[in-house]
């Protein structure tokens, strides 16, 4: 028996957090190559820190792409996340790229061929989830969380008053209560942010971010009751890469459900999506969110299996919490027949062979509006009248 009352936490970090500093710029590779060459295949990781920006890994792509390309896009997504500082300088860092041919072992398995399709570029699981608790069917912690630092890192970019006091990296953290199963309230949050302003303490930065956290939370849900942990170490001034060393793929809860579904544990950042570690990830949200929305199911986790060099998944399996309206086990049957699962029908469905992939970096992968050139075009609902029609 599911539990109805209980308090649930998520965090989320912001795009200038050192992890996410990386996630971006292998992400902007990726985009780089796929807007010249649609079927590139990727595998970039980026580890950052102090002056120092490192790019590794596989690709198969055009040579109309150079090192020097991918410094200059590199520098321009330092710069617009807003590091100028002395340990970390959009204009000093220094880049080092080492990017090589992608093994031929994994092109064989990989690649269609006579009557072979094109195979999964990996093996392993997948999790999509929705939840009705939120207008964007995802969970309320890690959806207000984003939230947070998402409209904080627009008003310090815009310069709004004292926000543009506030530097590029910050984490938010929300504890929600869960009362029959709803969420109604924030009993703790958490906000630490770097601030560019060194006579700023813990006082004089809630004052900066307090109006930007009660108008991204729903109106009632901050009461007397709840607690605020605001720069609770103190000064922040320091921050990033120059700070804490980063690494691609090191948020991969941030990235997803804040902890309130299953991760499959691959990373999305950085890799084409020929790899199922990404793709299928966002069709597995995409049947999920679809479920939700056609009133099927108040919840739904959705996992995909697959191998490498296989083209179909190996399983489909759906738990919809004992809130649906309709058998799972017909469900999985339905969902495999209305969507070709595999990573080129997911790719041809979904249209994810686009550069599309930068701005998927920071504040979720997931719960974001879908975008007119393609863009998450995972959070769609265009599903539901097929699904609906499906199981009548």
């Amino acid at each position: 028996m599911p539990r109805s009352n209980y308090l649930f936490t998520s965090e989320s970090v912001s795009e200038g957090h050192p992890d996410k500093v990386c996630d971006r710029i292998s992400d902007t590779v990726v985009d780089a190559y796929l807007a010249v060459m649609p079927e590139a295949r990727l595998g970039v990781e980026t580890l950052a820190t102090t002056n120092r920006i490192v790019i590794a890994g596989e690709v198969r792509g055009p040579d109309s792409v150079t090192f020097k390309d991918l410094e200059e896009l590199t520098r321009a997504a330092v710069k617009d996340i807003g590091y100028e500082q002395a340990g970390f300088h959009w204009k000093n860092n220094d880049v080092a790229i080492h990017l090589h041919a992608q093994s031929a072992d994994i092109a064989v398995g990989v690649d269609a061929a006579g009557n072979k399709d094109e195979g999964a570029g990996d093996q392993g699981i997948m999790f999509g989830y929705a939840t009705d608790e939120t207008p964007a069917l995802m969970p309320a912690p890690i959806y207000y969380a984003h939230k947070i630092l998402k409209d904080l890192a627009d008003a310090r970019k815009g310069k709004h008053g004292a926000a543009a006091k506030l530097g590029p990296d910050a984490k938010s953290q929300v504890t929600v209560r869960y009362a029959d199963g709803r969420p109604v309230e924030a009993t703790q949050i958490v906000l630490s942010t770097q601030h560019l302003d060194e006579s700023l303490d813990s006082g004089a930065v809630r004052e900066i971010v307090e109006p930007y956290i009660r108008a991204a939370l729903p109106e009632s849900w901050v009461t007397d009751q709840t607690v605020w942990h605001v720069n609770p170490t103190g000064k922040f001034v320091i921050g990033g890469p120059d700070g804490d060393c980063g690494l691609t793929g090191r948020k991969i809860i941030v990235d997803t459900y804040g902890g309130a579904a299953p991760h499959g544990g691959g990373a999305f950042s950085g890799k084409d999506p020929t790899k199922v570690d990404r793709s299928a990830a966002y069709a597995a949200r995409y049947l999920a969110k679809n479920v939700v929305a056609a009133g099927l199911a108040r919840k739904a986790t959705i996992q995909l299996a697959y191998a490498i060099g296989v083209a179909k998944p190996l399983s489909i399996y759906v738990d919809l919490h004992g809130t649906g309206e309709v058998d799972e086990a017909k469900l999985e049957s339905v969902l495999g027949q209305l969507v070709d699962l595999s990573p080129r029908g997911i790719r041809t469905h979904l249209g994810l062979n686009k550069p599309i992939y930068a701005r998927t970096s920071a504040y979720g992968h997931f719960g974001r509006e879908p975008d007119a050139d393609g863009g998450f075009s995972w959070e769609r609902t265009d599903l539901i009248g097929q699904l609906k029609s499906a199981l009548a």
